[in-house]
């Protein structure tokens, strides 16, 4: 077994796929519904900033216990305090609300619609490869922290 998750897609490209096809399409045929700017603007900065702050936190354990800080490196250890206590995988809860967050700074209706689309290429090319690399790496002491911890929230 090769000591690292065998992803069928980088995190960051099944999120911003969606992401970017949302704003080409609203940048060529425009939004069927307009989101309101105001409201629309207010939101994304608050998800950008609990984004920074999550991914953060997250990001800061994982080097604290040397564990890999980007996708597709190898896991030391199963973090179970912090964001991990709360979601077996934070940095995707974190990267789903910059997504949102995003879409709704453009604003891009398209985008927003699309981002479930990117949730379910994140969940079937990262997040199931990477529970079976944890669960193959860590046996029972992943079993234990699946069975305590939801996967997203």
């Amino acid at each position: 077994m090769a000591d690292a998750p065998a992803y069928r897609i980088w995190p960051p490209v099944a999120l911003g796929v969606p992401l970017v096809a949302g704003w080409i399409l609203t940048a060529v045929l425009g939004d069927p519904v307009a989101l309101p700017a105001g409201p629309s603007r207010a939101i994304a900065a608050v998800l950008i900033v609990a984004f920074a702050i999550w991914n953060g936190w997250a990001l800061w354990l994982m080097a604290r216990h040397r564990t890999a800080l980007l996708p597709g490196g190898a896991t030391r250890t199963i973090l179970d305090r912090g964001p991990f206590r709360v979601s077996r995988n934070p940095l995707y809860v974190g990267l789903i609300a910059l997504d949102v967050g995003l879409a709704l700074l453009w604003p891009s209706f398209w985008a927003l619609i699309l981002t479930p689309l990117g949730i379910a290429a994140l969940w079937w090319g990262a997040v199931v490869p990477e529970e079976r690399y944890l669960s193959e790496k860590f046996g029972a002491e992943y079993d234990d922290y699946r069975a305590r911890v939801r996967r997203w929230l």
